[in-house]
């Protein structure tokens, strides 16, 4: 199974306390939080899950106790630009990050030039929610079902496009692992950002891809595209229609993408404390919660500590994905 639970974060608080997570000294002694507004690094484009879920985020807090909360797109190498740039940020409070598996989990492991490391360089605030993913056709496709898509990869290997928002992004993984549970064969077509690979769908460009819920929701229930599945152990709520990959028979292809607000590793832990604090307090905003309710995004706050086991422990599952698909970094 590749997908989040609360039980599982739980779990991985345990080995934080034990010193898997960050020790309490890690942080500087107690500041006084700055008056500067609050920047939010997403490092894909516009449109996309992770620029979603801060756009919502930093909404809610924005004209809080916190001020004012910007949200400030950085795309290129799956998200380890802008990943890179939160490292290097004062650790003061000012300069956060969005991200999900794909930046912390995934990309340090293929993009090794860029040199960053999320357990070393990040701390973690809290999660803030999760999303399944759906697998959608553009509607002139063959494929009416997860049935039909198989039947035409195996008399075709290879011939099938699919996008993704990047390599080694969580629709991209989901992907891999949807095409090792099946066995057949599909080409990879990268973009910079989820949100440009769906267009691609919705005008014809491209067939199909995995992208998550909580972004192309409206499309499929407009029309623009039509959703043969979902990764989720369950069906979406806002995509009740839509079957799950379990329900044809596909197993062990579950998949949730996570998202997770974090700050420079240096950052004092009153102040990430606070912002913990105020991050729940909008999480709990009955308008948040319809809205991430509307996008079947679920809302996981969690403690500092609970986030750095998590991130931890998502290298070392999603790292067997990439050994086993063989997944490699663009040139």
């Amino acid at each position: 199974m590749v997908r989040i639970s609360r039980r599982r974060v739980l779990a991985q608080a345990g080995l934080a306390a034990a010193g898997v997570g960050l020790a309490a000294d890690t942080y500087a002694q107690p500041s006084s939080f700055p008056t500067q507004p609050i920047r939010i690094l997403v490092g894909f484009a516009a449109g996309g899950g992770n620029d979603v879920i801060a756009r919502l985020v930093a909404q809610q807090m924005s004209g809080g106790p916190l001020g004012q909360v910007i949200v400030d797109n950085k795309t290129g190498a799956s998200g380890l630009i802008a990943a890179d740039m939160l490292a290097k940020a004062r650790p003061d409070g000012t300069t956060l990050m969005v991200a999900a598996q794909t930046s912390y989990a995934v990309a340090p492991q293929l993009y090794k030039s860029i040199g960053f490391d999320a357990p070393r360089d990040v701390a973690g605030i809290s999660l803030l929610g999760a999303s399944p993913l759906v697998l959608v056709v553009n509607p002139s496709f063959a494929a009416k079902s997860v049935g039909d898509l198989l039947a035409i990869a195996e008399a075709q290997p290879g011939a099938i496009n699919y996008g993704s928002g990047g390599v080694g992004t969580t629709p991209h993984m989901a992907a891999e692992l949807f095409l090792h549970q099946t066995g057949i064969r599909m080409t990879h077509v990268p973009y910079r950002g989820e949100a440009p690979a769906i267009a691609d769908v919705v005008a014809g460009q491209l067939p199909l891809l995995f992208a998550n819920v909580s972004v192309v929701t409206g499309q499929v229930k407009g029309g623009a595209l039509r959703a043969l599945a979902v990764t989720s152990p369950q069906r979406a709520p806002s995509l009740p229609d839509v079957p799950t990959l379990a329900e044809p028979g596909i197993k062990g292809a579950d998949v949730e993408t996570w998202f997770g607000l974090t700050a420079p590793a240096a950052t004092p832990r009153d102040i990430i404390d606070r912002l913990n604090t105020e991050v729940r307090k909008a999480l709990a905003a009955p308008d948040l919660q319809r809205r991430f309710t509307e996008l079947s995004l679920s809302v996981t706050p969690c403690s500092p500590q609970e986030l750095d086991a998590l991130i931890k422990s998502e290298a070392v599952r999603w790292g067997e994905v990439i050994r086993r698909a063989n997944i490699r970094a663009p040139e």
